[in-house]
């Protein structure tokens, strides 16, 4: 489920029955959802959450036996993974929500977010281990980088449950808000991102991937896209604007 506002994609979960677990064809459609939305030049933020009261249960494991098994489980994982690079590799900021659990594959897609919010209520597990499963090798990158090695560690060796504040010390959330401000102060983030400069924030999302991975290639996408705010229209309105003493007007140019 999407809804648009103000530059803002939110993109909900919507199978609260399910605690929201993610099956087969939703992984299919988040790749593409995720791929669609990054791709418009209107779209200048995305929140990331789930209906009802939790984020995310993670795989439907009920569909393991007939798509996860011996004979399939590598396209499956393959889906996995589309997913989890389409949050990670979207244009714009994504935020993720999250209230109640945050688990396996939905843990993933929260990793792979840029930021996240949590009620007090959220729990987060990485359970791959309970099941006699391996954790995409591409997915555990945005686990190390949004918890650290050690909490990585912790949560995949022995898939243990961390609360919200465990999480917080972690560095793996930003903020823990009241349940029922969970996803405005998500969205408020958002808005905040989306009345920046695109180029900027693009610029500056790249620098952190580059940062982080230390390939040379992700360093030479964000020098292109910094070099790139010196010449945009966006440069020249920010200027303007400071001059003017008033709120600038990006266009993303």
């Amino acid at each position: 489920m999407v809804r648009m506002a103000g530059g803002v994609a939110t993109v909900t979960l919507n199978r609260p029955r399910r605690k929201n677990a993610i099956s087969h064809a939703l992984w299919l459609e988040l790749s593409r959802l995720f791929e669609t939305l990054s791709a418009s030049a209107e779209i200048r933020a995305i929140v990331l959450t789930g209906a009802g009261s939790d984020f995310s249960a993670g795989a439907d494991i009920a569909e393991f036996d007939t798509l996860r098994g011996a004979g399939n489980a590598e396209a499956y994982e393959t889906a996995n993974s589309a997913a989890f690079a389409a949050v990670r590799n979207a244009r714009v900021p994504v935020v993720a929500a999250i209230r109640g659990v945050c688990f396996g594959g939905g843990f993933g897609l929260a990793a792979a977010a840029d930021l996240r919010i949590a009620a007090p209520d959220a729990l987060f597990s990485v359970p791959a281990a309970r099941l006699g499963l391996a954790y995409p090798q591409d997915a555990m990158q945005d686990i190390v980088a949004a918890a650290g090695p050690q909490m990585a560690r912790y949560l995949t060796f022995t898939g243990a449950r961390i609360d919200a504040k465990t999480a917080l010390a972690a560095g793996l959330i930003l903020e823990i808000v009241p349940t029922d401000e969970v996803e405005a102060r998500a969205s408020s983030i958002a808005a905040s991102i989306a009345a920046n400069a695109p180029l900027s924030v693009l610029a500056s999302k790249l620098s952190i991937r580059a940062a982080l991975s230390g390939v040379a290639a992700d360093a030479e996408a964000a020098r292109v896209a910094g070099a790139r705010t010196f010449e945009s229209a966006d440069y020249a309105e920010g200027r303007a604007a400071f001059r003017e003493k008033r709120q600038p007007r990006f266009s993303g140019r």
